[in-house]
């Protein structure tokens, strides 16, 4: 094997791809990269078994060859070179041997055929999507997923598609949120649920792209396809919640008011809630708005009026703040709207602005009871 390559090229794409590498892996050859070189074209693979990242590079060479390079050590010397052309070529003792216009450079590697074999996906359907679009559904939900492993299917996001538009949704049963696209539409229906880890190393991938994702799946597995870039994983296996039926649907009390006013009151109040329980209290009544907390372990208190838009029966109603903080942080609007029924029922946060058309994010959050 010889091949010459770009040091920042590659670079880039290893940097993509190895955040799929975990960092105690239990089989050794997962913590290689696995080259596969084709004369002028260069297939990397990373993978933990359950997702599997695949980059192709142009590279300079006129061989066939494959082996598996140790992943940490590989991408430690390359974050050293300057932008540079870095010659490989693999020696007879077990070695391949990068060259550098400041010196030269030799990695042991493994045999190819120990990497695990790639899932080739059969029977599958697709659908294409801007990655823009994709990244932001992504953002939007993934941190609503929840880590109870008893309870598989809501550590994933939920993809619903349909020839109405495309949904996804995420809750740990404390918070729900469902963003859907109706300028996005599938060919038939479909559903599956993606695991969380390959959700955020897409979102990474995909920040700020421009280009389109083709999404093949089947009941087993999903690839997403963009640029030089493919990414492969298993879904979660299960039935996802019926998410529809913990949406309150009449909610008269509503709320609007400016999101980082409110964020930023949150963030301060909560700063003396109880920390076990997070509990922040809202008040409404009129234009004006209360939010309060109390840790009465430490006899720590704190109080905020602000000025709002108010339209309902006056109540008083209890969220976890760091529920409400994450929901905040995660909605770009300059303006929201809270819907609010009674207090033992949950809350619905919208963006009031911001959005694209065909877009729409709802957020849904528990309360947390009260005393009097």
């Amino acid at each position: 094997m010889k091949f010459i390559v770009s040091s920042s090229y590659l670079l880039r794409n290893l940097q993509l791809i190895g955040g799929v590498v975990n960092n105690n892996n239990t089989l050794p050859i997962l913590d290689n990269f696995l080259f596969e070189l084709d004369r002028n074209e260069l297939t990397v693979s990373a993978t933990d078994l359950e997702t599997t990242i695949i980059a192709s590079l142009e590279v300079e060479s006129n061989e066939k060859s494959s082996l598996a390079i140790p992943a940490k050590l590989l991408l430690d010397i390359l974050k050293t070179f300057p932008e540079q052309p870095l010659t490989f070529i693999k020696e007879n003792n077990n070695t391949i041997e990068i060259s550098s216009g400041q010196g030269k450079y030799a990695l042991a590697y493994s045999d190819s055929d120990e990497f695990p074999k790639r899932v080739s996906l059969t029977e599958t359907s697709a659908i294409s999507i801007k990655g823009e679009v994709l990244s932001t559904a992504i953002s939007k939900t993934v941190f609503a997923t929840g880590n109870d492993d008893m309870r598989p299917a809501m550590t994933g996001v939920f993809f619903q598609f349909s020839t109405e538009g495309l949904t996804f949704v995420s809750t740990d049963a404390h918070k729900l949120v469902k963003y859907s696209r109706t300028d996005f539409q599938a060919s038939q229906q479909a559903e599956f649920i993606m695991p969380k880890k390959p959700l955020n190393l897409l979102k990474n991938t995909l920040d700020g792209s421009e280009s389109d994702v083709t999404i093949e799946y089947n009941s087993t597995n999903a690839k997403f396809s963009f640029d030089n870039i493919s990414l492969l994983c298993r879904l979660i296996d299960g039935k996802y919640p019926n998410y529809e039926a913990v949406i309150p649907k009449n909610n008269p009390n509503l709320l609007t008011i400016d999101r980082n006013l409110f964020l930023s009151s949150v963030r301060r109040v909560s700063i003396f809630s109880n920390k076990t329980t997070h509990q922040i209290r809202l008040k409404l009544a009129g234009a004006e708005l209360h939010i309060s907390a109390e840790d009465l372990d430490y006899s720590n208190k704190a109080e905020e009026r602000l000025t709002c838009d108010y339209q309902g029966d006056d109540m008083q109603i209890g969220f976890n703040a760091r529920f409400l903080q994450e929901m905040l942080t995660n909605l770009n609007s300059q303006e929201i709207g809270l819907e609010l029924s009674l207090p033992n029922r949950a809350g619905i946060l919208k963006p009031l602005d911001g959005l694209d058309e065909g877009e729409s994010i709802m957020m849904l959050v528990m309360p947390v009871m009260i005393g009097n």
